[in-house]
């Protein structure tokens, strides 16, 4: 019985001082955050599963609506166009000046499908220290899901296919607001009507 106590209170203190190094680590600095230095791979390998374990488990119980409505999936094509390329690109484009900067790199969602339940709580909630925004703060679910249902069709899509679904998407008026036509600017770069 003693030794079995003993057994315990070494393992204990042995996880304390690990604890306490590691977290030494960490308020010294020397851990280096920039953007533009890799993760040693054992880091990367776990923050990988800790995000995709933690996405997975939120994501199971979404419910999710019918996807294939073609008015829900042309909005969607206009949100992704207006939110998501200059990081997860398009069907033709290599690369953008945003996504260039970013580790982890953004996944090409041109290139991979997406499970519906996990795109919608990561569009809806973000992912921490990733750059990738939670747009449920400035979006209603109805849109999330229009997001979602266009990344179930985009996949394979040639970029002049691309082109020709957002071209017929519908105008976001509140999305215009939020880019700032009211100084002039449209969120699709083309200049506002004068005042």
């Amino acid at each position: 019985m003693k030794h079995r106590i003993d057994y315990r209170t070494s393992l204990g203190a042995g996880i304390v001082i690990i604890a306490l190094l590691a977290y030494a680590y960490a308020w010294s600095g020397f851990y280096d955050v920039g953007a533009d230095v890799p993760h040693q791979p054992l880091t990367y390998r776990f923050l990988t599963m800790v995000r995709e374990r933690s996405v997975q488990r939120h994501a199971k119980d979404i419910v999710v609506p019918k996807l294939d409505d073609p008015a829900l999936i042309l909005k969607g094509a206009g949100q992704y166009a207006a939110m998501c390329t200059g990081c997860h690109l398009a069907p033709g484009m290599h690369e953008s000046e945003l996504r260039a900067g970013l580790y982890p790199q953004p996944p090409e969602l041109s290139k991979r499908a997406v499970d519906p339940r996990e795109a919608f709580w990561v569009i809806k909630h973000g992912i921490k220290m990733s750059g990738m925004p939670a747009w449920g703060a400035t979006h209603d679910d109805p849109t999330i899901w229009s997001m979602v249902a266009f990344l179930q069709k985009l996949p394979g899509m040639t970029p002049a296919q691309y082109r020709d679904i957002v071209a017929k998407a519908p105008p976001d008026d509140d999305m215009d607001m939020d880019m700032g036509a009211d100084k002039g600017t449209m969120h699709d770069g083309t200049s506002s009507p004068a005042h």
